[in-house]
């Protein structure tokens, strides 16, 4: 598989990010903490081909990425009201929330019934996400090695794994997003990133 990589602001881009996704092709993009690598959420073998190219073990989940808040419903059978909360005051930004999965969302993105999703704040992922719907997205890199903030740094782990990276510059990398299980009573947080626990129950009134 030859990999290619065009501009993210190229007229182009976004329309052929689109074009490789719909024919079950791995796209690789900024956000807001490092490059991502993913595929449509809904398209259970592409979902497949991140664990191949990355070389992931299958068990590990991966987190659903949309693009603008009022999409949650589309990857959730059930949308807490400390969800919403949660979403409305974090997002876009560095926060995933873990909700009760769809039923018609592929084993390949959680094996579980839950899902952990995220409105990230880039603009280039979000007219992604926009375009193609939501995506299984996770860092674009091969397991164990460091997470991109280059193109350049996704072309040296996954050239010939994935078919497109769009360049968008170098992202702001530094620490993973705050990670918080809503399926319950109470906001559990699984883990602590820019995001504190503090900050998580001031919103939830809880």
């Amino acid at each position: 598989m030859k990999t290619e990589i065009i501009a993210a602001d190229s007229p182009h881009a976004i329309q052929r990010a689109l074009d490789v996704l719909q024919a079950g092709g791995l796209v690789a993009f900024p956000t807001d903490t490092v490059y991502g690598v993913g595929a449509r959420a809904f398209d259970g073998k592409a979902v497949e081909a991140i664990y191949t190219a990355k070389g992931r073990a299958i068990e590990k989940a991966i987190p659903v990425l949309i693009g603008d808040g009022e999409d949650i419903t589309k990857t959730t059978s059930e949308v807490p009201a400390m969800a919403r909360k949660l979403a409305e005051r974090f997002w876009p930004g560095p926060l995933t929330i873990i909700l009760p999965k769809r039923s018609d969302l592929p084993d390949s993105v959680s094996a579980t019934n839950t899902v952990g999703v995220r409105v990230p704040d880039h603009m280039v992922a979000r007219r992604v996400l926009r375009a193609a719907g939501p995506m299984a997205v996770t860092s674009a890199n091969i397991s164990g090695q460091p997470s991109p903030s280059t193109a350049e740094e996704v072309f040296m782990q996954l050239n010939g794994r994935i078919a497109l990276i769009l360049d968008g510059g170098k992202t702001p990398g530094g620490v993973p997003s705050t990670v918080v299980d809503c399926t319950g009573t109470q906001p559990i947080v699984i883990r602590e990133g820019p995001i504190s626990f503090r900050e998580i129950l001031a919103i939830t009134g809880l």
